[in-house]
């Protein structure tokens, strides 16, 4: 469900190449690459000679600037990018030392970013996909251990394993398809990333949804059972149910506040973003099911 920031801009498809196992080139090339869960294509962008579009099983997935970190193409990951940025300052010394987890890896362009924006930060990236994960350490000159760490896992079983209050940030960015697997937005598993953050810490999930908006308001009313606190952040046309694609929503255990910057920035970009706060948020998902674990069957001998 990734959306790109910039109107008409697509790299031509690379599907020609096929690279075998095992291989892991220095520095990116153009190609269809074998991974664990199936096949992934890295395409240059035609419209930025540094650019790098890359594709899981055929459904964009990252963009990545190998000149420029700080620069962002997909909309929601800026969107992401300013939210946290509200909360945490660059210039501000205290924040030097961020704590982030980002569920679901990709080509790690926020984690790339952030490590850019707090260079005293400490961020660990989940992957599902081994492969992935080396090929892209391979590709994009990624910064090492301990400022990045890549855990290969899934993002559920790994964060059931995380110390409480270790991290300021968590990212849930992980999709099957157009949707996040269902494990990855149920109350219990809310429950877990909240246990591991910090006093303070922001959940941020990237929801996305087809216009009857089922999904974003059962993910809403999820996340608002949780936190005290909750926004959504998404373009006009998605909060009206205008089109599919994507939201970013959050919740904290402290107040977002009015940040008259953040939302300065939001209308900003190429694709204006509104910002509803926690009362809207709650009017949205009025009535929306709170999602909980299948129940386990007992197993009978």
């Amino acid at each position: 469900m990734a959306k790109r920031g910039k109107s008409g801009g697509r790299g031509r498809s690379a599907g020609v190449v096929e690279v075998p196992k095992g291989t892991a080139p220095d520095g990116p090339v153009e190609g269809v690459y074998y991974i664990d869960t199936g096949d992934c294509e890295l395409v240059a962008d035609q419209d930025n000679s540094t650019g790098w579009l890359l594709k899981i099983n055929g459904v964009m997935s990252s963009h990545i600037d190998l000149a420029d970190p700080l620069f962002l193409d997909f909309e929601y990951m800026r969107w992401m990018a300013a939210l946290i940025e509200s909360r945490w300052p660059p210039s501000d010394a205290s924040s030097a030392k961020l704590r982030g987890l980002h569920l679901g890896g990709g080509a790690c362009s926020m984690a790339r970013y952030f490590a850019a924006a707090y260079p005293d930060a400490r961020q660990v990236v989940v992957e599902l996909d081994g492969k992935l994960a080396e090929y892209v350490r391979g590709w994009f000159d990624l910064p090492k251990a301990p400022l990045l760490r890549i855990r290969v896992g899934e993002a559920r079983a790994v964060t059931e394993t995380l110390t409480e209050h270790t991290r300021d940030f968590i990212i849930r960015d992980v999709f099957a398809g157009a949707f996040t697997p269902r494990p990855l937005t149920t109350a219990e598993f809310t429950t877990h990333a909240k246990r591991v953050l910090a006093p303070g810490g922001l959940f941020v999930a990237n929801s996305g949804d087809a216009p009857d908006l089922k999904n974003a308001r059962e993910d809403a009313a999820t996340i608002a059972a949780a936190f005290k606190h909750t926004v959504i952040i998404a373009d006009p046309a998605m909060l009206k149910g205008r089109r599919y694609g994507n939201m970013v929503m959050a919740g904290s255990d402290v107040p977002f506040g009015d940040d008259p910057q953040l939302r300065r920035r939001l209308l900003g970009g190429a694709v204006p973003a509104h910002l509803w706060d926690d009362a809207q948020v709650r009017a949205f998902a009025a009535g929306a099911l709170v999602r909980h674990d299948e129940p386990v069957e007992p197993i009978i001998r």
